[in-house]
């Protein structure tokens, strides 16, 4: 890992305080499906890498609260939508704490296997269609024709796929600091 673990008794006010916002937040309080912190109290994962820069790791941090715990996209469609975003960007630490968080929302093994290598399908419309909006993102390709545009709007609508434009942007961004940073999943 390239950068250090910073321990609560090492951290300046700014980094105290986003740690106890993070630790304190739902994150912490809720299930725990993957660690949030190392035994000796560092921070893991991406979180790992927002306390070295607090004044982008608050918003940081904020941003995927809200995408987690207040937007209108069901637990599952939100867990389809992280772990497609992990599996495109090859982010094992999201895919690790992820898949966790996706079988406690009722995702199966099959399911997960399925979004791990690009062929998720499901009965369900609003899923596969967010899927398929998700993976039309990662695959950059972002413009829609009017018809295409509606189609998304009937499934959807405007909040949903809002939400998810802005997920795929949030999780590509991790996987990108968690990748300059060298941050594996956990052994």
């Amino acid at each position: 890992m390239r950068l250090p673990d910073l321990l609560p008794e090492d951290l300046d006010p700014g980094q105290r305080a986003l740690y106890d916002d993070i630790v304190g937040g739902p994150r912490g309080v809720g299930p725990q499906h993957f660690p949030l912190t190392t035994p000796d109290g560092a921070l893991t994962g991406p979180f790992g890498v927002m306390i070295h820069g607090p004044a982008l790791g608050r918003p940081l941090q904020e941003l995927g609260s809200a995408l987690r715990y207040a937007t209108g996209l069901t637990d599952r469609v939100r867990e389809i939508a992280i772990l497609t975003v992990a599996a495109a960007t090859h982010s094992a630490f999201e895919q690790f704490a992820h898949e966790r968080v996706a079988r406690a929302v009722g995702l199966t093994d099959d399911e997960l296997v399925a979004i791990a290598d690009g062929s998720f399908s499901s009965g369900h419309r609003a899923e596969q269609t967010a899927y398929e909006l998700c993976r039309r993102l990662l695959d950059g390709r972002t413009t829609f024709d009017d018809q295409e545009y509606a189609d998304l709007v009937v499934v959807l609508g405007t909040e949903t796929i809002t939400e998810l434009t802005v997920l795929v942007g949030y999780y590509r961004t991790l996987a990108d600091l968690l990748a300059v940073y060298e941050v594996r999943a956990p052994q």
